[in-house]
């Protein structure tokens, strides 16, 4: 039967491709400790809705009741919080237009899927055996007869309803986008030319860096003009910019000379320890390994000392003092292959009678397949495979140490029992558990307080301008860095454990200094420099890039100017150049050798006549002229396969560009990252 649990698991695969899962782990505590008093922020807009905390939360809740998910670590939390801003999207954007499309799932459609007659992800995931890869309706009978008694398989066929319509009408979606893409008869005739003619000749040309920029005078209208003229190449998303300084937190010679004396001392105690295990649990350095190594696993001193029943350390190594002692040694074959039959934790009775039955030589790999509860290894008759001994722990590592070929063990741990067949057993060696303590080489708390009190006197003296804050960082031999967040980023590249200085961005005002972040090991303090809510990058900032090709216009007009001649070679004597050769140019080009990337040059060449003097063609990095010499035609693609390849092509654009487009034409503000 599909429990209601398994049901959740499965769903995280199926939400992750359709309308995502949920957003932050932290989330939970925002509601009642940021100090909203009543008022309900905006953390977005989607198509002119305005998404408020309050909505962004439930669904957050909604998401995270339905699939049972725990978010772990900040790159989880991050996957989350797009998920659920990309079901918002769905909700708002996806489902209303296409509504408006007339997208139906009609309920014959619905119970197609239900039934595995059309197929379904959402079903599939959900009910598919595990076992055989197949579809299993009768689980799904078994599931609705257990949501008749239970509202929560209730409502979680409700919900994977809703999940598969909303991939069915997807994927009509998608559908009509791929039926409406068309490759027409004379582009497919260009295809099959553009793919089996190669062109070769020569060519001269002059590069715009070997032209002088004092040549020329660049205005302020010739740097508009252009802007205003290509407007649409500046198009930007609103972002923020700061100034960081970091306050390294690294350990002083003192400190140095303390951990060193302190490791000593340890090593002298840990060496004449009794209780090896009660010593080491006692240290909060201590740490005990849970399964055991052979010398080949260890380094050469390591094993030398500890094989032999002596201590290891105290020495210093990768950056900490480290020392080890034995706590138990066994003798146990080097590799084991094994097989398996796992039960719940509660059929001990069943355990016991099925060990009896194992060892007066019943067949074990049919027994596994009959009765164990893993179904990963099941369907394969138990098989675990050939593992090193020190992959076993705890109970396993107990049982297995003096285990022998054709050996049966019955092993409980956890909420599971597990029967055992050793088929393969190496030769006994020495394996040894071992336990250690470690010393990081890291700051004392009076080198942490003291480096915490200069970002403080920094703090204070950055604050006013950023001049201020120049001049503070100067004073306190610390370099200012500079980082832009994008409307929507969660933190700061190249800064690790920077979450909580991308969202003090997000609500601070231009000039504004932070408090002292903590990052990493590290201390952290920023001041905002600029907010950039335009649509389109301002000129100002811009200016060098579009002075640059400003440049390069002025020095196209100017190298054109004095190209004389009726021959290439005239022509490449007035433009100070040689003529070159060039060979196997092809319209799908991306290079040309010795010239480079020039993707004008390409279609020049590609579309032009033997024996016929052509340019100049204004490139990315010069001016060009060339004469096709010779076109060789070989049939690398034909009329039908140009067809199919490009009609693949075509569609498959289309329906990568699809949502994107979508969500642009939605013009969505993502303004999360002040709250979380």
């Amino acid at each position: 039967m599909a429990s209601l649990n398994t049901l959740r698991t499965k769903f995280g695969v199926v939400l992750s491709i359709i309308i995502g899962l949920a957003l932050l782990a932290f989330i939970l505590s925002l509601k009642t400790e940021m100090g909203f008093s009543g008022n309900d922020p905006r953390v977005g807009v989607i198509d002119g809705e305005k998404i408020n905390y309050s909505e962004y939360y439930d669904e957050y809740e909604r998401i995270k009741a339905q699939n049972n998910v725990q978010e772990s670590d900040e790159q989880q939390s991050a996957m989350l919080a797009n998920a659920v801003w990309q079901s918002l999207i769905s909700r708002y954007v996806l489902t209303p237009g296409f509504d408006r499309m007339g997208l139906r799932v009609t309920d014959p459609e619905r119970m197609a899927m239900v039934s595995g007659q059309q197929p379904s992800q959402a079903f599939y995931s959900a009910f598919a055996d595990p076992r055989t890869g197949q579809y299993d309706v009768d689980a799904v009978s078994q599931f609705l007869t257990q949501a008749e008694t239970n509202p929560q398989a209730a409502q979680a066929w409700a919900q994977l309803n809703e999940q598969a319509r909303l991939e069915r009408v997807a994927q009509k979606f998608f559908g009509l986008v791929k039926g409406g893409v068309y490759v027409n008869s004379l582009e497919v005739a260009q295809g099959v030319e553009g793919a089996n003619k190669s062109f070769s000749g020569k060519w001269a040309g002059k590069k715009y860096s070997s032209v002088p920029d004092s040549l020329f005078t660049v205005s302020s209208g010739d740097l508009k003009s252009y802007y205003n003229s290509h407007k649409d190449q500046f198009k930007q998303t609103p972002s923020r910019t700061l100034s960081y300084v970091v306050f390294e937190v690294s350990p002083t010679d003192d400190d140095l000379l303390a951990l060193e004396k302190q490791a000593a001392e340890v090593g002298r105690e840990f060496a004449a320890a009794e209780d090896v295990k009660a010593f080491v649990r006692a240290n909060r350095n201590g740490k005990i390994a849970e399964s055991y190594v052979t010398s080949a696993q260890l380094t050469d001193e390591e094993g030398k000392a500890l094989m032999a029943g002596e201590m290891y350390g105290p020495v210093l190594k990768n950056n900490e003092w480290t020392m080890a002692r034995v706590l138990d040694a066994k003798m146990a074959p080097d590799t084991l292959g094994i097989r398996h039959i796992v039960l719940p934790y509660t059929q001990e009775t069943l355990a016991d009678s099925l060990l009896t039955v194992l060892k007066n030589g019943g067949d074990f790999a049919a027994t596994a397949s009959q009765y164990s509860v893993y179904d990963a290894t099941a369907a394969n008759g138990g098989e675990v495979g050939v593992m090193p001994f020190s992959a076993f722990t705890g109970e396993f590592a107990e049982a297995l140490a003096g285990a022998k070929k054709g050996d049966i063990v019955k092993i409980a741990a956890g909420d599971a029992i597990q029967l055992i067949q050793v088929y393969r057993a190496d030769k006994p060696t020495k394996h040894i558990q071992v336990a250690s303590i470690t010393y990081p080489l890291e700051a004392s708390a009076a080198t942490r307080r003291d480096i915490h009190n200069q970002a403080g006197s920094f703090m204070v003296n950055a604050k006013g301008s950023s001049e201020a804050f120049a001049n503070a960082a100067s004073e306190a031999a610390v370099t200012p860095r500079v980082a832009t967040l994008a409307q929507g980023d969660r933190t700061i590249r190249g800064l690790e454990d920077s979450r909580d200085v991308a969202r003090w961005a997000y609500g601070a005002e231009t000039g504004d200094v932070s408090e002292i972040f903590t990052v990493g090991k590290d201390y952290v303090v920023a001041m905002l420099t600029e907010i950039d809510d335009n649509d389109y990058a301002p000129l100002e900032k811009v200016a060098s890039q579009v002075r640059a090709q400003v440049l390069r216009d002025k020095k196209y007009d100017y190298i054109v100017k004095d190209l004389a001649g009726s021959t290439l070679d005239e022509q490449a004597k007035s433009l100070g150049s040689e003529v070159g050769n060039f060979s196997g140019v092809t319209f799908g080009s991306f290079y040309i050798d010795g010239i480079g990337m020039e993707p004008r040059l390409v279609g020049a060449i590609t579309s032009s006549e033997k024996g016929v003097q052509a340019g100049p063609v204004k490139g990315m990095s010069g001016v060009y002229v060339f004469e096709v010499g010779d076109v060789q035609t070989e049939e690398k693609q034909t009329t039908e396969g140009e067809k199919v390849r490009a009609q693949a092509m075509a569609e498959g654009m289309a329906q990568q560009f699809a949502y994107p487009a979508i969500q642009q034409m939605a013009q969505i503000q993502d303004l999360r990252g002040k709250y979380f």
